[in-house]
């Protein structure tokens, strides 16, 4: 008889043992919290294969560099070049982005950076004379716009 009882005392603190153990581990569980992330302070407008050499490209987006988006965007609609157009577009998404995804004031973002880089290049070809051809190169751009909010 004496025998059962400790085999039963035995069996009762195992069991009190994952007892606690799962106590213990819903504990931990819920001290785990998520981090808080920081806020966000810029958007990101990135445009892929734009019809527009880099090199036609890079003229107009030097002269929008640093401007506030607002002011940016009348001048890019004055301009007469044709990389103009794309810029006004990946402009106007990196402001709405911010303004809609991030919450940020539409009248406080400025461009903060803007590059244009070489993006695919189509190769065609043009007949030339006695059967031969001679290729041309279409090249395009990858424009990236990050609008921040001015402090």
């Amino acid at each position: 008889m004496a025998k059962k009882n400790t085999e039963l005392a035995a069996r009762d603190t195992a069991v009190e043992e994952k007892a606690e153990k799962k106590a213990r581990r819903s504990k931990k569980e819920e001290v785990k919290e998520e981090p808080i992330k920081p806020a966000v302070t810029q958007a990101l407008c990135i445009a892929k294969a734009v019809r527009v050499t880099p090199r036609k490209l890079r003229l107009v987006i030097d002269v929008v560099r640093g401007m506030d988006v607002n002011e940016a965007l009348k001048l890019l609609k004055a301009i007469n070049k044709s990389g103009a157009e794309p810029t006004y577009k990946a402009i106007k998404s990196a402001a709405s982005n911010a303004a809609n995804n991030f919450g940020l004031d539409p009248d406080k973002l400025y461009v903060a950076e803007i590059q244009a880089s070489d993006g695919i290049r189509m190769k065609r070809y043009i007949p030339r004379a006695k059967g031969s051809a001679s290729s041309i190169i279409k090249r395009t751009s990858n424009l990236r716009v990050v609008v921040k909010e001015r402090r």
